[in-house]
């Protein structure tokens, strides 16, 4: 086989794995391979793949088959991230066409496994250094207006429901000066707003320039410090590590954004306590509300799970409850699914696909409802909105507002510009607004 000299890199699932997407592609930049064209075939292609749910898992053998072409060749296939950490061996075994499977600690060694399956190897890469992974990266040159930046990766909270401590490991976090670093860096290739992404990104720690131990709020706040950087989010986060230090922050430094992704996954405590959640349904909307002392007009985000098993109606009839009591402006719901390995997977108690499809339905509505009822709120607002990429018409812009509401409007603009819009208009997904004459 020849070697491969364009690429293109698919990522599924979460911002992290949007990040390690990007990072392989600048990692295959720096090794001399070129993007391929839009709508061109690629000599290789990176699958990069995610294992929280069985749709993404069965996605990725159908796009595997699809990339075989008319006449029948394939380009050279690597399958990355969860799904080849967790299912290595059977995707090898599975689909002849993958010539290489590399976990989301090892990507960095993608190179050498290149050049290996170019000279008619089948390689295979899941070890777990991810402080060697990130040593050996390239550093940042190019950025969006917008950008991820992973400090943190890997989880120790066990939920048994979930692959993540399986497939990404124990709780790490990147050093201090290493994400300053790196955030400068985005910052000189033209980004304004960074989202700093973990599994459990609150649970980030470490040692600031003077050697004093830090959590996420102070990395906030030593990121706020960069002159050219005008905005920061933060996530995933979990309920047990919202520090005080960290709830302090959202009302005292400017550049956090008014916005915070708590997931809590049930509304039902005896749900909560057999999925290893170590939070009750009390103990969350009492940590909002201290949210939303320092930071009145916070926009709160979550994720639910139906259909976990043993689940009764009164039961989700508990968590539709919640959702209105907290009032989100946005929310992610799923449909269990039983993930091998996992403790859940064995429960007693598995709930008929038909009932958590009509679970899944009325929750849906239910964020939905609230979801427009906090975009309408926002009508008349005047608000610094970061435009990120052209719309569809011509003259239209889209953007980000504070709150994480996409917000399309027309006027004079350019990409990472930050403009202060009227809200005009909403509706479920989006905003419509007009610049405001200065």
């Amino acid at each position: 086989m020849s070697a491969p000299q364009t690429y293109r890199v698919k990522s599924f699932g979460c911002q992290m794995n949007v990040y390690d997407g990007e990072r392989m592609g600048e990692l295959l930049a720096e090794t001399g391979f070129a993007p391929a064209a839009e709508g061109a075939d690629a000599d290789l292609v990176v699958l990069n793949t995610c294992h929280i749910r069985e749709r993404a898992v069965d996605k990725v053998y159908s796009d595997i088959g699809r990339l075989r072409r008319e006449n029948g060749s394939v380009p050279l296939i690597a399958v990355a991230g969860c799904i080849a950490q967790a299912e290595g061996e059977e995707i090898m075994a599975r689909a002849p066409s993958v010539k290489m499977v590399v976990g989301p600690q090892a990507y960095h060694r993608l190179p050498a496994m290149i050049a290996r399956a170019s000279a008619g190897e089948r390689v295979t890469d899941t070890d777990m250094p991810a402080d060697a992974k990130f040593a050996a990266l390239p550093a940042r040159r190019r950025s969006g207006p917008a950008a991820f930046l992973t400090v943190q990766e890997g989880c120790d909270k066990f939920c048994t429901y979930c692959v993540v401590p399986y497939t990404r490991g124990a709780e790490i976090s990147r050093p201090h000066a290493d994400l300053l670093a790196e955030a400068q860096r985005l910052v000189e290739a033209g980004a304004r707003e960074i989202t700093l992404l973990g599994q459990n990104v609150n649970a980030w720690a470490g040692e600031d320039a003077k050697g004093r131990k830090v959590g996420l709020d102070g990395l906030i706040t030593a990121l706020a410090a960069l002159p050219d950087l005008a905005r920061i989010r933060y996530t995933t986060s979990h309920p047990t590590d919202m520090s005080d230090g960290l709830i302090a922050a959202h009302g005292e430094v400017g550049k956090l954004m008014p916005f915070l992704h708590l997931p809590v996954q049930s509304g039902s405590d005896r749900v909560l306590r057999a999925m290893n959640r170590s939070h009750t349904v009390e103990s969350y909307l009492r940590l909002l509300d201290r949210v939303r002392a320092v930071r009145p007009d916070i926009a709160l985000s979550g994720d639910f799970i139906t259909g976990f098993p043993g689940e009764s109606e009164a039961e989700f009839a508990e968590t539709l409850t919640l959702i209105d009591a907290a009032g989100y402006a946005q929310a992610y719901s799923f449909k269990y699914s039983a993930r091998p390995g996992t403790p859940a997977a064995g429960m007693a108690g598995q709930i008929a696909a038909e009932v958590m499809d009509e679970r899944l339905q009325r929750l849906q509505a239910a964020i939905n409802r609230g979801q427009l009822a906090f975009n309408q709120a926002s009508i008349g607002r005047h608000c610094a909105v970061l435009v990120e990429r052209r719309g569809k018409l011509p003259g239209q812009w889209l953007g980000k507002s504070p709150w994480l509401q996409s917000v399309h409007f027309f006027g004079d603009a350019a990409l990472g510009d930050i403009v202060m819009v009227e809200l005009m208009s909403a509706g479920a997904n989006s905003l419509g607004g007009r610049i405001i004459p200065t």
